[in-house]
């Protein structure tokens, strides 16, 4: 990979890691909730668990669901309904104080196993591999990987770092709860691009 291939894929990896999406909503709805220390181990499931997919896929998965095109109707039927059950889950999580007691963020090996429902991870994951790595060579595959690696986690940690900030200004349980209900409508939105494809 050239010096100049390494940094469009920086790039890229960039700009699809920090822009919302299921990660990041939900990263922002723990920081919120939990804090970001509580945080650390779904941050580090969505950053490691994204690298171990794009290898999968850069090592074969991709011309699997090419030779299966119904494969793609079950993960996104998967995605739907997981995506959807999430949004309800964070619609009624309860204020921070209770949510020490009564809830938890999510795991590391939950936030792992999320993106292989994660329809913006597939897309990441699929169009890196493709574009940056078209040969799929073990070099190609690898460099995809660690540069996904080195940035996807302080970018969504940003994120969780964004919604403990905004535990400033939620400082009442009916504050929160409309957050709440706002970023599980923002999952919900999160589907609009996969319902139209």
């Amino acid at each position: 990979m050239t010096h100049e291939q390494l940094l469009a894929l920086a790039a890229f990896a960039f700009v699809t890691s920090i822009t919302p999406g299921p990660n990041n909503l939900m990263l922002m709805a723990s920081g919120a909730n939990f804090g970001v220390r509580r945080t650390v181990p779904h941050m580090l499931g969505v950053a490691l668990g994204f690298v171990f997919m794009a290898v999968l896929i850069g090592a074969g998965l991709a011309q699997a669901f090419a030779a299966a095109p119904q494969l793609y109707a079950v993960l996104k039927l998967a995605s739907v309904a997981y995506l959807l059950f999430l949004s309800w889950k964070v619609a009624t999580a309860p204020p921070p104080g209770d949510a020490a007691r009564a809830g938890r963020p999510m795991s590391f090996l939950a936030a792992a196993a999320f993106q292989w429902v994660n329809p913006k991870a597939w897309a990441m994951a699929l169009t890196a591999v493709s574009v940056y790595a078209p040969s799929q060579t073990a070099g190609g595959i690898v460099a995809v990987a660690v540069v996904f690696g080195l940035i996807n986690l302080p970018s969504v940690g940003a994120w969780a770092v964004l919604g403990q900030g905004m535990r400033r200004v939620l400082t009442s349980p009916a504050r929160m709860r409309a957050f709440n209900v706002l970023m599980a409508a923002l999952l919900v939105g999160s589907l609009y691009p996969v319902l139209l494809h």
